[in-house]
């Protein structure tokens, strides 16, 4: 699923909030036209995109929050409105979450078609781990970088999986990067943001495929470099990498993966503030057939 359409009740008001905060009230019109369905629908990776097999876990999910250390919550609190952090309005919970608790997660997918499962984070802030049928599939620290668990494994067969998800973020009482965040927000200081606030995704992909595409553009040569990796790939796969201005091709390259692959641009269209040009890029992968689309610019 690329997108989909809300409804004209997804765009009622957010529910109630806690009161109990040091938070103000301010709400401005945008945030009245998040659609509560399924916030953020785009594809969410443009420099690499498979749009034809992926889902979008944007949503209402449960949420709890436990001290730190605790079981798995047996009952929880109230939904939560991903991604938009638990401190948010727009989380319809605006609630902080403080060193000595950890914010759980949970709701239920059907996983899409593929060889491989793959779940995508965008970001969440800051230590997270992630089961799935109860099962731990992974852990990661950092607020600002995405994330990737193949979950195929913990999966069972056709219907509905759980997810679980657990995050702890210390704030200002550890060292980890966090720009202004402080529990006491005041001055040129912010609110803090705790859990998933990016996207969250599945796809599903051939058993061997493209894990990422590097182009670097050399303009005085009038050709780009492109470096494609794989995932699950054999020792002598190769890739095909095929560059684009809008419907035309203009040049094709081959070769093996991990080295940079040159593909000529004839007659550039140079890059700029008031000429924002963008080619396209397609990547075919030898070794099980995966194809993705991303782009550069000279």
């Amino acid at each position: 699923m690329a997108s989909i359409l809300c409804s004209a009740s997804a765009f009622t008001a957010l529910p109630e909030v806690y009161t109990a905060n040091a938070y103000g009230s301010l709400r401005t019109p945008w945030a009245e036209k998040v659609c509560h369905e399924m916030p953020w629908p785009e594809y969410p990776r443009p420099q690499l995109i498979r749009e034809n097999n992926w889902v979008n876990l944007n949503g209402r999910w449960d949420f709890a929050v436990t001290a730190v250390g605790g079981a798995r919550p047996a009952s929880w609190q109230g939904k939560i409105l991903v991604p938009f952090a638990i401190e948010s309005q727009l989380s319809g919970v605006q609630r902080l979450v403080n060193e000595k608790e950890e914010l759980w997660y949970h709701r239920t997918f059907e996983a899409p078609a593929g060889e491989r499962v793959l779940l995508h984070f965008g970001a969440v802030d800051w230590r997270t781990t992630v089961w799935v049928n109860g099962g731990e599939v992974g852990n990661h620290v950092g607020g600002y970088t995405p994330f990737t668990f193949d979950i195929t494994d913990a999966l069972t067969g056709s219907g509905q999986q759980e997810l679980v998800v657990r995050v702890w973020d210390p704030t200002d009482t550890e060292p980890q990067p966090r720009g202004k965040q402080v529990r006491q927000p005041a001055g040129i200081y912010y609110t803090p943001i705790t859990g998933i606030w990016q996207t969250v995704w599945l796809e599903g992909v051939p058993r061997a495929s493209v894990l990422n595409v590097q182009p670097q553009a050399d303009i005085e040569a009038g050709v780009v470099r492109v470096t494609v990796n794989g995932r699950g790939t054999s020792a002598d796969a190769t890739v095909r990498v095929v560059a684009l201005d809008g419907d035309r091709k203009i040049g094709v390259g081959e070769g093996r993966l991990g080295t940079p692959i040159e593909v000529a641009v004839p007659e550039a269209k140079l890059w700029a503030p008031g000429s924002p040009h963008l080619y396209d890029l397609e990547v075919s992968l030898s070794d099980g057939g995966d194809t993705v689309r991303s782009y550069f610019a000279l």
